[in-house]
């Protein structure tokens, strides 16, 4: 419910020419005391100098180039058409969206922004009361008249829009300062025409109430006075991109950005952004980002169910502010998934809505490098075998010959990150490549070539489903894999690898750290690709997409594999939208000694899992040990190794229970060091350590160490882990040391591919039937087929393309 106001009103002469009707209204019921104050003006406003000519540009300089600037963003318009601001059957509010667009505005607000918001919403708003207005006298008239209560079918009159504006208007107002009350912030009306709009004075009288009001902090809430303006005539509220006239909110927006030199325009309307064609029609694309000069590509549909600017007048009025120095998003405000954020997403630099840049990048948008990869990717899925292969290979020599050319871009990456400093060693050793890398790569690259012979087409199983009805599964490439990886160059040739030998398409998007040397391999991949015609199957994310950007793109990518940090890769799991994410959430690795176990072989093993490279995910973070060796030497060699190779000891709670001073004790038993650091816990036997793992471990890699068979078969069997390993280092888990050339990542995921995933996990499949005239009715009750069902030797074809 509406406050209940007492209104004072006074008029106050602020000069001859100019008289502001000043309002201030308090609400009967206890707010808070904070903000309980709501200044409202009536103003005659500003006359734009230069009616029909184009906006000077703007002394805080031009607009923002790049969505991430957005952040930078001080002075923001928010508006919001007659379809967010209006209920679906046009009688009244949508409270709820209203509501939590003023949470968004507030919020920012309170971060120091300057918040303007212009609104539509009177006319509805008036509609509603008269509408209940009018049926109340109605019902009161019949009843008088007929003397009981049985009331006649009461028909409503037309009812004229300005005459709903006058009454909606001062509704409308109340209920955004009683929303915003309830975030300590205050508001003020500001009504204009287009007839104000001819006068200097009113002009200047407007800007400067606005820059008093954005000073003391409170938000002005601006709107036509649909009460006194003339009908609008269709398509006539913008005549061109360098004249605007006040015929609508969006061009008001436009206009009033502008003069206040906002830093932003965000135009919600009742769709998620600007499309190349009407919205619901085939093949209707949104536009990510729009550039001036790009009109003459875009097909315009109706206007909106109340609206009456429509999209080409959004896109005019957006135009006419980014060529006076103001960025402009229009974005969807009516989608209840996303209403409670979209202006604060905007405002972070998120991919929402279109984007209006004046700056049109030199190379193609990530949309379309997803599209161009998509289109190589199936003429590359639907080459023969040994064409795939003579490219891995091609690749392979390339990564020999051009060595020189490699190491010296990586150098110059080690160079900046070293003076940078903000990387730590572990990952400083990650970006470096040396010449015996490349070589490994080489090999791996060779091995991944091989297996590229047996991998698209090859069929998995057939089945004779009747006769001369024949059916077959076969393999055949994901689709679109998206490849998010840090500073990791050597991931970049493996990976595209793994993509050609499958038949998948690529989008590569690396960590900035190693830029020149991703630049410099993703060059010899596509020189190796353009032997067979294929060369943007693979595609390297240059731009400045962040990674939650890219993961929104649900309908052009079908897998996303991100290779890098346990935090990376949880990020990537929380904004992937619809898109299947293949990764280890952790590397919470185990390594359990048994009270069987050799000495020797522990000593090595556990070195190796925890020392050999303890950034990796494949390292050991909790060392088990059985309670029969507590107290050995046994033990004390164990400890004495750890400490040699200054591994950092914490405790488990059992363990620190043996011991009169213990290491520090570990703050949990599910923590991934990444360093040189481990737990130590005690447990009775193996089943209490696979108990253990269960509870606390990421289902990655797990050992046992002993000389028991039985013990270990039944650890091996009992241990639901992606990896589980006996007697040996749990670093193995490596793509390259199982014989799969490489790996796109490890996988702890329970379908699929999991463990070091290799060019099988890049594979699916799809069925085949071979018929000859049949129908399911052949088949029915009184069909005359029988269903076979026989399974047939697989026969691999000669040609799998």
């Amino acid at each position: 419910m509406l406050l209940q106001r007492l209104t004072l009103c006074s008029r106050i002469p602020l000069g001859s020419s100019r008289h502001v009707c000043r309002f201030l209204t308090r609400p009967l019921t206890q707010g808070k005391q904070s903000c309980t104050t709501t200044l409202s003006y009536c103003i005659s406003p500003f006359n734009i100098s230069s009616l029909h000519t184009a906006p000077q540009g703007r002394a805080h300089g031009s607009s923002f180039a790049h969505r991430g600037e957005l952040r930078q963003a001080k002075r923001i318009v928010v508006k919001l058409g007659s379809a967010v601001v209006t209920r679906g059957d046009e009688c009244g509010l949508a409270l709820g969206r209203l509501a939590s667009i003023v949470e968004q505005v507030a919020m920012l607000q309170n971060q120091g922004r300057e918040m303007m918001i212009v609104t539509s919403g009177a006319v509805a708003f008036g509609k509603q009361r008269l509408r209940h207005e009018i049926l109340l006298s109605q019902s009161v008239r019949q009843a008088l008249h007929s003397g009981h209560n049985q009331l006649k079918d009461m028909s409503l009159p037309v009812l004229e829009a300005r005459a709903c504006a006058a009454a909606g208007q001062s509704g409308l107002m109340a209920l955004y300062e009683a929303m915003f009350t309830q975030y300590s912030t205050c508001t003020a009306q500001i009504l204009v025409t287009n007839l104000d709009f001819h006068d200097d004075q009113k002009r200047q009288n407007l800007n400067s109430t606005l820059q008093e009001l954005l000073r003391m902090n409170i938000v002005p809430i601006i709107n036509t006075n649909d009460a006194v303006v003339p009908p609008p005539e269709p398509n006539s509220d913008l005549q061109g991109v360098n004249v605007i006239s006040i015929k609508d909110n969006d061009s008001l927006a436009a206009r009033l950005a502008v003069e206040m030199k906002a830093d932003l325009l965000i135009a919600l309307s009742d769709v998620e952004g600007l499309y190349n064609s009407p919205p619901g029609t085939d093949d209707a694309k949104l536009i990510d980002i729009f550039y001036p000069g790009d009109q003459q590509s875009i097909t315009y549909g109706t206007k909106s169910r109340v609206g009456i600017g429509g999209m080409e007048a959004k896109v005019k009025a957006a135009l006419w502010a980014l060529q006076g120095g103001t960025s402009v998003v229009i974005a969807n405000g009516t989608n209840p998934k996303v209403t409670g954020h979209v202006i604060t997403d905007i405002v972070e630099g998120k991919k929402v809505g279109t984007f209006f840049s004046e700056i049109k990048p030199a190379g193609p948008t990530v949309e379309q490098q997803t599209e161009m990869a998509r289109n190589s990717g199936r003429t590359l899925a639907s080459l023969h075998p040994d064409q795939r292969s003579e490219i891995i290979c091609h690749l392979a020599e390339l990564l020999t010959e051009k060595k020189e050319e490699i190491l010296a871009a990586n150098k110059m990456d080690m160079d900046l990150a070293a003076n940078a400093g903000h990387l730590p060693p572990a990952m400083l050793k990650r970006l470096s490549l040396s010449p015996a890398k490349l070589n490994s790569l080489a090999i791996g690259l060779r091995q991944i070539a091989v297996a590229a012979q047996d991998s698209v087409g090859r069929v998995l199983r057939r089945t004779r489903v009747a006769h001369n009805l024949e059916l077959e599964q076969i393999t055949v490439p994901i689709g679109v894999l998206l490849v998010i990886f840090e500073a990791r160059p050597d991931c970049l040739p493996q990976v595209s690898a793994l993509s050609i030998a499958s038949g998948n398409a690529l989008l590569l998007k690396g960590g900035k750290e190693a830029a020149n040397t991703n630049r410099v391999l993703h060059q010899l991949t596509q020189e190796a690709l353009s032997m067979h015609g294929v060369r943007e199957a693979v595609q390297l994310v240059s731009t400045r997409e962040e990674v939650e950007d890219l993961c929104r793109l649900d309908k052009m990518i079908d897998l996303i594999i991100p290779r890098g940090s346990s935090q990376l890769v949880r990020d990537i799991q929380r904004a992937a939208k619809g898109i299947p994410v293949l990764g280890h959430s952790e590397g919470i690795c185990h390594v359990y000694v048994d009270a069987e176990a050799s000495i020797d072989k522990v000593i090595k093993i556990v070195r190796d899992s925890k020392c050999d490279y303890p950034a990796a995910c494949n390292a050991m973070e909790t060392l088990l040990i059985h309670r029969d060796i507590l107290r050995t030497p046994f033990f004390d060699q164990i400890i004495d190794m750890l400490r040699t190779e200054r591994v950092k000891i914490h405790a488990g709670p059992r363990f620190a229970s043996y011991l009169t001073f213990s290491p520090s004790e570990a703050k949990s038993l599910r923590t991934e060091y990444g360093d040189l650091e481990c737990c130590m816990e005690v447990v009775d036997s193996m089943h209490e350590a696979v108990d253990h793992i269960h509870k606390y471990g990421s289902s990655h890699t797990d050992v046992i160490i002993t000389e028991n068979e039985d013990t270990a078969e039944q650890f091996l069997q009992q241990l639901d882990s992606a990896c589980v390993f006996w007697n040996t280092s749990s670093r193995f888990a490596d793509g390259y040391r199982f014989g799969l050339g490489a790996e796109v990542g490890i996988s702890t995921a329970r379908i699929h591919a999991r463990g070091p995933v290799g060019l099988e996990g890049l594979l699916t499949t799809k069925w085949v039937l071979r018929g000859d005239g049949h129908t399911a009715a052949d088949f029915s009750e009184h069909g005359t087929m029988k269903y076979l069902h026989e399974n047939l030797p697989v026969v691999q074809p000669l040609n799998t393309n």
